[in-house]
């Protein structure tokens, strides 16, 4: 019997299982073309890596990314960690929305084994695809014990980032994703794992996020603000889709329009308000620029705008209560 750890890889498509018409074409390819099997098995010398099984929960591009996958997958990662016969779960991933499936996980996933989440920014077919390297150093870090209890990492080229501060910063270059003004967690080099810090906020079974029973998650908007913004988008959404949360994409320490402000005031009540930051890093102050406590509002800490929302959709499956949720930007 293999004394290598038992590693499930579960595929939901993306650029790394994409295919183009030719070897040198990066753009315009078709994502989520080869099954994670086909992926698994293209790898050389993945197989010494870990003992390996795989798993499609979808093959599609990451813009096509839905709360209700989130749901299943993180069901079955669940389901799966509850097993003393696996050791850990690789997810390969579209880029594009990433960062959010990990946040997801991160919150909703209740082991201490490890999770990583993969993807690629090239193609399968590309000359030079990244895809093969990080889908071994994923493996390679999924078995390692030093991440057990580290909550969900993403491992982009050799880099280990927290899910809850890995962000994509690029669209276009390999080199596309980092963890914003919180660094990253660690490296993987020849399948070795090198850890420098350990996240601080709350993950795994620290949440009281229990997606065991939810089909559907609380709707959540985001709106991103800019000068002259026309109103009637914002009432449109507000009155006619009747969110359950919004996320305002704000200005600096979340700022916004005075009609913006107006109008969260006169739904102040039916709509949790979240106040983030388009800037792309730094941190939203609690009754900084703006007051929250009159309000209601929520400040987002340092989450962008689609991580906020991604907290917000878990806090209102066990509150409404803006105090409440507050704790909770400031826990998780």
């Amino acid at each position: 019997m293999s004394d290598l750890n038992k590693i499930v890889i579960l595929g939901t498509g993306g650029t790394i299982a994409g295919v183009a018409g030719s070897a040198d074409q990066t753009a315009g390819y078709r994502s989520g073309e080869i099954s994670v099997a086909e992926l698994a098995a293209s790898v050389p010398g993945i197989e010494e890596a870990a003992c390996i099984s795989t798993e499609q929960i979808c093959n599609i591009g990451s813009e096509d990314m839905t709360p209700e996958i989130w749901l299943s997958l993180s069901k079955r990662v669940n389901e799966l960690l509850n097993s003393d016969e696996v050791d850990g779960i690789v997810v390969t991933h579209g880029t594009d929305t990433m960062e959010e499936t990990a946040y997801f996980l991160n919150l909703t996933v209740k082991s201490s084994k490890p999770v990583v989440i993969t993807g690629a920014m090239l193609p399968a077919t590309a000359i030079g695809a990244d895809g093969p390297l990080n889908l071994m150093n994923a493996v390679a870090a999924a078995s390692s014990d030093k991440l057990a209890g580290m909550g969900v990492m993403c491992c982009m080229g050799q880099l280990l980032i927290s899910a809850r501060y890995v962000t994509k910063t690029n669209s276009f270059l390999c080199d596309a994703f980092n963890g914003r003004g919180a660094g990253i967690a660690g490296y993987v080099e020849n399948r070795r794992v090198t850890l420098y810090q350990r996240p601080l906020r709350g993950c795994l079974s620290e949440t009281p996020f229990d997606i065991s029973g939810i089909g559907k998650l609380p709707s959540v908007e985001i709106l991103y603000a800019y000068p002259g913004m026309d109103m009637r988008m914002a009432e449109y959404v507000l009155k006619s889709l009747r969110p359950s949360g919004m996320v305002i994409a704000g200005y600096g320490d979340g700022s916004m329009p005075e009609q913006l402000r107006e109008l969260i005031s006169r739904n102040s009540g039916g709509t949790v308000f979240v106040r983030a930051s388009r800037t792309g890093d730094g941190i939203v102050i609690h009754n900084g620029e703006f007051n929250d406590d009159s309000f209601g509002s929520v400040a987002s800490d340092n989450l962008n705008p689609q991580k906020a929302r991604v907290l917000l959709m878990l806090a209102l499956t066990v509150t409404d209560d803006p105090a409440e949720i507050r704790r909770m930007f400031r826990v998780f």
